[in-house]
């Protein structure tokens, strides 16, 4: 018989399952929430509830956002004829908070990668290509992460927009393989968008 209240067992269990949360973490916070203001529970409550009711994905671009289209998309000081690809949400606020973009971006929504069963037909990919098949779109930059599945989804989306005929780049080095744009500094970001390349 488990002297653990239910609640606290459930609670642990539900933190662990949240990336980078183990069960000692999740055991923490539990406890830690044990003993802050009732309030101050009851609003993170709030928080997570209002999270899941009110972001939704733009149809444009698969950004969040609590309006459709999004803020970006919908905006006339962007330059709609610059796509920028990204892996996910995170990736746009971390471009965007470097002021060195003024496109708009494509959230693909993770990035091709066998050995976890994602396969093309998985990602926004041909949500991408009907952008571009529309029309207007001068440049797209790829911009998924220096991982070897950002790599090869960068080479699978090169190989996919070529017949297009848009012009085609990818981020420059000076991110470090194996990082994450999220982590990246926003100057490390603003020179790997301006020194971008052909692929």
């Amino acid at each position: 018989m488990s002297v653990t209240p239910k609640a606290v067992g459930r609670l642990i269990e539900a933190l662990s399952r949240l990336p980078g949360i183990g069960p000692k973490t999740a055991s923490r916070l539990t406890f830690f929430m044990l003993r802050i203001p009732k309030e101050q529970v009851l609003d993170l409550a709030e928080a997570v509830q209002e999270l899941r009711e009110q972001v939704i994905h733009c149809s444009i671009c698969g950004n969040i956002t609590e309006s459709d289209p999004c803020p970006i998309c919908s905006s006339d000081a962007r330059d709609h004829t610059l796509i920028c690809v990204v892996e996910e949400a995170l990736d746009v606020l971390a471009i965007d908070r470097t002021n060195a973009f003024q496109g708009v971006y494509h959230v693909l929504g993770g990035v091709i990668s066998p050995m976890e069963g994602v396969g093309p037909g998985d990602l926004r990919i041909q949500e991408l290509i009907h952008r571009v098949e529309q029309g207007g779109v001068k440049e797209v930059i790829l911009a998924t992460n220096p991982s070897l599945e950002g790599e090869n989804t960068a080479m699978y989306l090169s190989r996919r927009l070529q017949p297009l005929e848009v012009h085609v780049s990818r981020l420059a080095r000076g991110l470090p393989v194996g990082a994450d744009l999220e982590y990246a500094d926003a100057l490390t970001l603003a020179r790997a968008l301006e020194g971008r390349r052909e692929m």
